[in-house]
């Protein structure tokens, strides 16, 4: 709870979370593994880049398991920058940048140099194909040597349309289940911010830069792994995957 506000940043994470389980209800594995590869490869004490980093949902769980790690958040949306920033108000380790990842410059408002790891989770599935490609470049950029980046986000294999089809039906199905028992979805979840006294502002402009839902596109793991390579890593490869989603790690 802020004194400056009022607002209990800690039940807006909660119910963050918990909104984003109802769409993947193994998220909590695949940051885990995420952080695993993080200790595997650059050790307990990195310096982070939280690429697309929402309400700070990585930072969180970096920092949490270690302590010795700082984390620089990137991202445009100004509401869950608030919740972020108002989290994390007082911790040295952590710092926050507004910024469009379409912008080519946007590297530049970044207080370091390089990273030792590079993270993103359910975010750059926003971006079509052509300008994650780019990014992926500017990333490669700041990653240092023997660094990682890591993103875990929807990527259908499209060679396997029956299992593809099976398995969202079985989400869907539980997903109704849960929502018959009151569980918030994206769209009321926002309908519940906008209604805060002190995100209210920052969600009407959330809306006005993003409309109602950006969609980009979702190629494979595969697409992942070869781009990432043509970019400048020098191995990159899926660690950990679902049905319908992936986390692909590349190392610099």
């Amino acid at each position: 709870m802020t004194t400056t506000t009022g607002t209990d940043w800690g039940a807006w994470q909660e119910s963050w979370d918990r909104q984003q389980e109802w769409y993947m209800p193994d998220r909590e594995e695949r940051f885990r593994v995420m952080l695993d590869m993080v200790e595997a490869l650059v050790g307990p004490e990195p310096r982070v880049l939280d690429l697309a980093c929402g309400t700070g949902t990585i930072t969180a769980r970096l920092l949490d398991r270690f302590p010795g790690a700082t984390s620089t958040g990137v991202d445009l949306d100004p509401a869950l920058l608030t919740i972020a920033r108002g989290t994390f108000e007082g911790d040295d380790r952590v710092s926050f940048v507004t910024a469009d990842l379409k912008d080519p410059q946007w590297p530049s408002l970044l207080p370091y140099d390089s990273y030792d790891a590079v993270l993103t989770a359910t975010a750059l599935h926003w971006l079509h194909s052509e300008p994650l490609a780019a990014l992926y470049g500017r990333i490669a950029d700041l990653v240092r040597d023997g660094g990682v980046f890591m993103n875990a986000d929807h990527m259908i294999d499209e060679t396997t349309p029956r299992i593809n089809a099976a398995d969202r039906a079985q989400r869907h199905a539980r997903m109704d289940q849960a929502k018959a028992s009151g569980v918030v979805d994206w769209a009321e979840w926002w309908q519940l911010a906008a209604q805060d006294p002190v995100l209210a502002a920052p969600t009407a402009r959330r809306f006005e830069i993003y409309g109602e839902h950006a969609e980009g596109d979702t190629p494979s793991a595969d697409w992942h792994a070869r781009v990432l390579r043509e970019k400048g890593f020098g191995e990159a490869r899926t660690v950990w995957r679902s049905p319908s989603d992936a986390l692909v790690l590349a190392v610099r």
